[in-house]
């Protein structure tokens, strides 16, 4: 038996977000467009779904938009938010976001805007005082993430988000990982959008969804029959949008009592490797981070012969983030944390969710001991 300890990838489905699927999946499979009985019945439910979205986000169900996952919602918000703008062509993201956020930037730095990445400090965290020197009057967008992939960091939102505001900008964030495990009310963040994504909340892969602020304009991606109000053309998944609501609506009420059984684990797994790699370290903010989240760095050791040692063990685990995973480039969010390529390298994350005991954490960490053991002969 396994122990799947990599939810920042995929979470498992939630029993009972396939079984709100499955009516839309077989009987109720009409198209939500169609204005005969089998359509408006699928009608019916997908707004039920944006209404309990809106709830979980504070926001209005005129305000969702269905997307296919968080990358098409970063590249929806990222390019169109942009190039709807009548603002001047100057974007600014975070060095440590996730790809479809940077790499959205980065198209519209190929096309004629002036795209800067805001430095972050040795923990991961964005300074606001690095966003307001870089603001400008002809700012239209800035980009940062609510909580980070491969280190859990927990970055301060509503403060650089009030700083965008002032000089007229528009602000987004990722909350991919955020959604589901901390508190989200999109007028208390202070934000212009948001994207999520149903799979790192328990719910189907190739859902996810885009929360746009009341006004704000929008130049749609994806063109064709006009569906979510134009700014997302395509037959809308039901039974994806149902198990989204579905998975965001059930949380993570115990994510208090987790974060308390992850810093044990923490704890754990430095005084254990600690003896074997001296520079052993935890990646990220010490507690300002994912309540399911351990990152570490284990320097001078290879970190792929480690994960691989892991899974003999039957513990399952990653480098970073699965977008990237095979790459043999280190990565972009720790070098940009300060870290030495060769240590970023050496990297390892633990990440998890509520059904994960102390006793299996503590397993874990016994089990992380004896493969740097048998790594480092």
């Amino acid at each position: 038996m396994r122990l799947y300890l990599d939810e920042a990838a995929t979470a498992p489905p939630r029993r009972e977000v396939l079984e709100a699927m499955w009516p839309f999946l077989t009987a109720r499979f009409g198209n939500p467009a169609s204005v005969h009985e089998i359509g408006r019945d699928a009608d019916a439910a997908l707004e039920d779904a944006r209404g309990t979205v809106a709830r979980a986000l504070g926001g209005r169900p005129g305000e969702i938009v269905f997307t296919s996952g968080g990358t098409e919602g970063a590249n929806t918000a990222i390019k169109g938010i942009a190039l709807a703008s009548p603002r001047g062509r100057h974007v600014l993201v975070s060095a440590v976001e996730h790809a479809a956020v940077l790499e959205s930037a980065d198209w519209l730095g190929r096309i004629g805007y002036e795209v800067e990445r805001l430095p972050v400090d040795a923990t991961g965290t964005v300074i606001p005082e690095a966003l307001a020197a870089r603001l400008r009057p002809e700012t239209t967008l800035v980009s940062v993430q609510l909580a980070n992939n491969e280190v859990g960091t927990i970055q301060p939102v509503a403060e650089l988000a009030a700083l965008t505001r002032e000089v007229g900008a528009a602000f987004h964030t990722d909350a991919v990982q955020a959604a589901g495990w901390l508190p989200i009310d999109v007028a208390t963040l202070g934000v212009d959008a948001l994207t999520l994504s149903g799979h790192k909340l328990g719910g189907p892969r190739g859902t996810g969804a885009l929360w746009l602020r009341r006004g704000m304009r929008i130049e749609p991606l994806i063109h064709g029959g006009g569906q979510e109000r134009g700014r997302r053309s395509g037959t809308v998944d039901v039974a994806g949008a149902v198990g989204l609501a579905t998975a965001l609506a059930a949380g993570h009420p115990g994510a208090q009592a987790l974060a308390e059984r992850r810093d044990a684990f923490i704890a754990r797994v430095l005084d254990g490797v600690a003896p074997l790699i001296p520079d052993v370290a935890l990646t990220g903010h010490a507690t300002r981070r994912l309540p399911g989240h351990a990152s570490f760095v284990l320097p001078g050791v290879n970190g792929e012969a480690v994960l691989l040692a892991l899974e003999e063990r039957g513990v399952v685990v990653s480098s970073g983030s699965a977008c990237h995973a095979g790459s043999t480039e280190p990565s972009g969010v720790l070098t940009a944390m300060g870290l030495a390529p060769e240590v970023a390298q050496t990297a390892i994350r633990f990440s998890f969710g509520e059904a994960r005991t102390a006793e299996e954490l503590d397993g874990a960490a016994r089990l992380l001991v004896e493969a740097v053991a048998a790594v480092t002969g």
